[in-house]
């Protein structure tokens, strides 16, 4: 095989693996925007491309508007390209709570900054182990 052959042909592989990756890239996004599409509800606390926090008040599907809540007083109206990401879901199950929708919170699974988890030990090696949430390797303390 000619030398310059197989560099062209090592080139066309290198080509053809970064347009495949690039494509795989664009279908990942489009389908992590579609999921944060779908939980953009009423209740769900939000953070806008630039910067600011709120909870949605009200989806307008026909207009892609969403009306945020952003303090006690104030509320603002932004596109729904506009939010980033959500902080806080939603429960799936439409879920009330004194006509409130139910907010999903993980923070309260895992130990604050600087806070002691418990170990216990178990039966089948005598080792101690964190009972819950992360923890770093603190055995000896």
């Amino acid at each position: 095989m000619d030398p310059n052959t197989a560099q062209l042909l090592f080139f066309g592989v290198i080509i053809v693996i970064v347009v495949g990756l690039m494509f795989r890239n664009g279908r990942k996004r489009q389908r992590d925007a579609a999921s944060m599409t779908s939980g953009l509800k009423p209740g769900a606390e939000i953070m806008t491309a630039s910067g600011i926090f709120g909870t949605v008040v009200s989806v307008d599907e026909a207009e892609n508007r969403i009306t945020l809540q952003t303090g006690p007083t104030s509320e603002i109206t932004v596109h729904r390209q506009a939010i980033s990401r959500i902080v806080t879901p939603v429960a799936e199950d439409g879920t009330e709570l004194n006509g409130a929708p139910v907010v999903l919170d993980d923070a309260a699974a895992d130990p604050a900054f600087g806070e002691r988890v418990e170990l216990a030990k178990t039966d089948d090696d005598d080792a101690t182990r964190p009972t819950g949430g992360t923890a770093s390797k603190a055995q000896g303390e």
